[in-house]
């Protein structure tokens, strides 16, 4: 981690002397010189983390690790005295006009002081940096030149490695591994002539070695191919010594003798030894752990396609490699998941008890049991290095009470499990430095917390982690960088949308064990979280609060803190909120989402460099003026707070990206129109030329003025207005046929009959979202039009004629909504051909509908059906028996005489009509509450 600290500082350095042609006299040079420092210091960190990180005490790991904590200290005191100097930099420019006399002196006298407070802090960290130089010499740091020389994996496990062991576990011992043993197998003796690739992708410790290897040595397979190797690649590998001994084992399993020579051969000359020996053979090799997408195009040259019906398997932590693997072999991509609770359970008791009659669990140790296996996330390397660690205890419940309690320590110091958290720590070990900080943000979240998407990659953005490549949007960026660490197999999906999108994650609990050791030790955030009662160790970053947030500011000396989150649900006193902003003038991220804060202090305005403000889902009602000087915001979090109007000031905020605010009225009666609240904004919201997302603006305050002004923000990809009246309009259309980025569209008529007349001449290219709610006479003629549109929802439209005829040829949609009376008459019909992408169809309040048609072959990707509180549709629609792919259907609110017809417990007549579907779920509504619901299912077929 300190490479990634380090090249955080170089970027900030470079960045300052791009930008600022005027450094002070006498720190340009400094700068430059600590520039060109850590440069040449940065070849040898990787080599540094690595030897820092090895398990051994004493000696020479200890000495590296103290050099690289003395190097992190180094950089964020430069860290600090860049943005002290980025702060007196733009005081230098406000005072530069025209000020009083005696106000002038003053502050040129403080100015002075500043600049000799930088110049001198320059001077002493660039002695620091040259005497940290001069003792890395004494460690013999090497540089990392890629794949060969990587201090990782070498390929050559340990005797006592739990590597080692995965290839030589008996048919007996392995547990969970049934099924997708089978489905391997058929793919490696069945199918195609052609040269095939089988793929076994998943994260450490999961099995991949140990069911592939099981599926190697399976006697059909065995008996099917003329010959056989296993070849482990791991981080670190020599192609030519690769193939070398991939020679010499495929002789040495056909009985033939080793060609001579193998060693003095050039490359070419090998490759063509390799291909003429495989050529006439229907052969089967295993590369296990593979780590790189070039391993592909350094192999396939040596693997002759010779259509006898040969394979290759592959073991790989990361979707990207065995993607890749695309580009040049026929591949199959078998995803090993986690072991089912019991399986887990019977691994863990032939581990943890293999010397009791029948594996079986004491019932005394039995709830202590599950909760180990529970922490063990049915992870296989886990649940036999855990068991075994048991194995050796005493059975009794205090000696396994003081391994679950502080089973954290036990992976951290118990020489039974470090092989565990080494394993597991690999994949983090291989990241590039920006996705490691990326990563180590997931430590900061407490235990079994659900991770929002969209909250984690905005607190990357506004660290300055994800950077904006050729200009694409930095939420594009940062997905991406999502979607590599999941691929990795490090973070897992908890939810995804509609679209595909993940909505929430998580990292395996033992992962995250591995994370917290990382944040730990390099100071990257310090947790005051429950079960972690971490001592402040030197410089810290970032402060994590889960418990008494109100002792942080006696907690440190230290000034130079980043960020600041707050997850306790304790109150937030004024005394705290002064404090903290006093205290840490260089903050970058706030976020307070679901704590109890409900007081913004009027010196918010100090925290120049606070780029990500979330105050979400707390009882914050006013916005002080002073946030006016917040000139590097970018992210203002204000949903489901109570606060509706913003101030003047916010028009100087030039830099804002993201303004999502509102309020949503869960505690009362629904109501379409005012279920949610909006904010009202002052003359000058045109001024936010940087703003990207708005939601949600009450039009009529402000009125044509004020939609006027929204054509001046040019880069809006959502907007949000509510409120509208029928003479907006013109003004409205005119105003969003400017916007070409827009993505999302959700527009509110101030009332039921206020007709929305929205006659776009040309609409939004990019539009994917769109969401009308108000009278509409007639469907406008360009949603149809909508070639990029996934998600409709339609509300209050009262159309008399079906409009799904218009609708059913938008080619992406993937989600419709139709809500309070959208349609106002009694039959929806759905024909074939139409909605050929449609997986979400969600009919609410239409008080008229009393039958629904679907010809058989419509709606065939169909998978969650949604009916709620539609009246008069008493009788369950026949033609879902049609729906063949349906996982969900849900029924809310229904007439009762429906709800029986498919209850078999109630004699359900129509019961046939649904009893394909894997989920029935019924709603009651049983309060007047939004969430005041019961629910239970109906069984079907697919859940009996």
């Amino acid at each position: 981690m300190a490479e990634t600290t380090v090249s955080f500082v170089l970027e900030k350095l470079c960045n300052l002397a791009e930008k600022e042609a005027t450094l002070l006299i006498g720190v340009h040079g400094d700068f430059q010189e600590i520039k060109h420092e850590l440069e040449s210091i940065k070849a040898f960190l990787k080599d540094a983390d690595t030897r820092a990180a090895d398990e051994g005490e004493g000696g020479s790991s200890e000495g590296v690790k103290t050099w690289v904590k003395q190097l992190r200290e180094a950089s964020f005191h430069i860290e600090d005295v860049i943005d002290c100097y980025s702060m007196y930099l733009v005081q230098r420019e406000n005072y530069s006009g025209c000020i009083a006399p005696i106000k002038k002196v003053a502050q040129v006298i403080k100015t002075m002081k500043q600049r000799h407070k930088i110049a001198s802090d320059m001077k002493n960290i660039k002695t620091s940096v040259g005497e940290i130089k001069e003792r890395s010499v004494r460690y013999k740091f090497v540089v990392d030149n890629g794949p060969g020389s990587s201090r990782g994996t070498t390929g050559n496990e340990s005797f006592g490695d739990l590597r080692m062991a995965s290839h030589f576990i008996e048919e007996n011992q392995v547990v969970g591994f049934e099924s997708p043993r089978d489905e391997l197998v058929s793919c490696l003796v069945e199918g195609t002539n052609e040269l095939m690739l089988i793929s076994v992708v998943g994260m450490g410790g999961l099995g991949k070695t140990t069911l592939s290897k099981h599926v190697f040595d399976n006697k059909l397979v065995k008996k099917h191919f003329d010959c056989r190797c296993f070849i482990t690649v791991s981080q670190s590998y020599d192609m030519k010594e690769l193939l070398i001994d991939m020679v010499k084992k495929f002789c040495k399993d056909s009985n033939e003798p080793t060609p001579k020579g193998l060693q003095e051969m050039d490359d070419i000359t090998l490759i063509a030894q390799v291909r003429e020996y495989l050529e006439s053979k229907r052969y089967l090799v295993f590369f296990d752990d593979v780590w790189k997408e070039i391993f592909c195009d350094e192999i396939v040259n040596a693997m002759s396609n010779n259509k006898k019906g040969s394979r290759i398997i592959v073991t790989t932590r990361t979707m990207q490699v065995a993607e890749y693997f695309r580009k040049s072999f026929h591949v199959y991509i078998h995803k090993l998941q986690h072991l089912s609770s019991m399986k887990a359970w019977e691994l863990f008791c032939k581990k943890a008890f293999r010397s009791e009659a029948g594996n079986l669990c004491p019932k005394d140790l039995e709830k202590m049991s599950e909760e180990i296996v529970q922490k063990c996330g049915g992870l296989p390397l886990a649940i036999v290095a855990i068991g075994g660690l048991l194995s050796t205890k005493s059975k009794t419940i205090f000696e396994w009470e003081k391994v679950r309690k502080y089973l954290r320590i036990e992976l951290e110091n118990n020489t039974h499990l470090t092989g565990l958290m080494r394993i597991l720590s690999l994949s983090y070990d291989d990241l590039p430095y920006h996705l490691k900080s990326c990563m180590l943000y997931f430590g900061i979240y407490p235990e079994d917390y659900v991770i929002k998407r969209k909250r984690i990659t905005r607190q990357w953005m506004a660290e300055g982690f994800v950077k904006n490549e050729h200009t694409r949007p930095l939420e594009e960026v940062a997905e991406e960088y999502m979607t590599k660490l999941i691929n990795r197999s490090l973070v897992q999906v908890s939810k995804d949308g509609f679209d595909g999108k993940v909505k929430s994650c998580h990292v395996h609990d033992l992962m995250r064990e591995v994370i917290i050791r990382k944040v730990k030790d390099s100071s990257f955030c310090h947790l005051m979280h429950e079960g972690h009662e971490q001592t402040m160790d030197g410089t810290v970053r970032r402060f994590s609060i889960a418990a008494n947030p109100n002792n942080v500011l006696t907690s440190t000396g230290n000034s130079g803190i980043r960020a600041v989150f707050v997850f306790d649900k304790g109150e937030l006193d004024e005394h705290f909120m002064d404090g903290l902003v006093s205290k840490f003038k260089l903050l970058k991220v706030l976020d307070f989402e679901k704590s109890r804060l409900n007081y913004v202090p009027d010196n918010l305005g100090n925290l120049f460099h606070l780029t990500y403000l979330n105050l979400s889902h707390t009882k914050v009602k006013v916005i002080p003026r002073s946030i006016g000087k917040l000139l590097n915001l970018e992210t203002l979090d204000l949903r489901q707070t109570q606060v509706r109007e913003l101030p003047k000031e916010m028009k100087k905020l030039t830099k804002l990206r993201l303004l999502p605010v509102y309020y949503r009225k869960y505690e009362g009666h629904y109501s379409m129109l005012n279920f949610t609240d909006g904010v009202q904004m002052q003359k000058g919201i045109g001024c936010l030329i940087s703003l990207q997302k708005l939601y949600f603006l009450e039009a009529d305050h402000g009125g044509i003025d004020l939609i006027e002004e929204l054509k001046k923000l040019k880069q809006l990809r959502k907007l949000g207005i509510r409120r509208v009246r029928s003479e907006y309009g013109n003004a409205l259309c005119n105003t969003i046929q400017q916007m070409n980025h827009l993505e999302s569209l959700n527009i509110t008529a101030i009332a039921e009959d206020e007709i929305l007349d929205l006659d776009f001449i040309s609409t939004p290219p990019n539009l994917k979202v769109l969401n009308l709610k108000g009278r509409l006479t007639k469907l406008p003629n360009w949603i149809p039009k909508l070639q990029y549109l996934v998600k409709l929802r339609l509300g209050l439209s009262n159309f008399e004629h079906d409009p799904l005829d218009s609708l059913k040829n938008l080619p992406n949609l993937l989600r419709l909504n139709l809500w309070d009376d959208a349609f106002s008459g009694d039959n929806l019909h759905f024909e074939v051909g139409g909605f050929l992408k449609l997986k979400e169809l969600d009919l609410t309040r239409l008080n008229k509908l009393s039958s629904i048609t679907i010809e058989k072959g419509a709606l065939l990707g169909l998978d969650h059906f949604r009916f709620n509180n539609n009246p008069q549709l008493k009788v369950v629609p026949q033609d879902l028996k049609h729906l063949e792919n349906l996982q969900f259907l849900g029924f809310a609110d229904m007439p009762p005489e429906l709800v029986e017809s498919i209850d078999p417990r109630k004699g359900g007549e129509f019961h046939s009509v649904i009893k394909h579907i894997p989920l029935v779920l019924i709603r009651q509504k049983v309060g007047s509450r939004f969430h005041d619901y019961e629910l239970y299912p109906i069984p079907t077929l697919s859940n009996v």
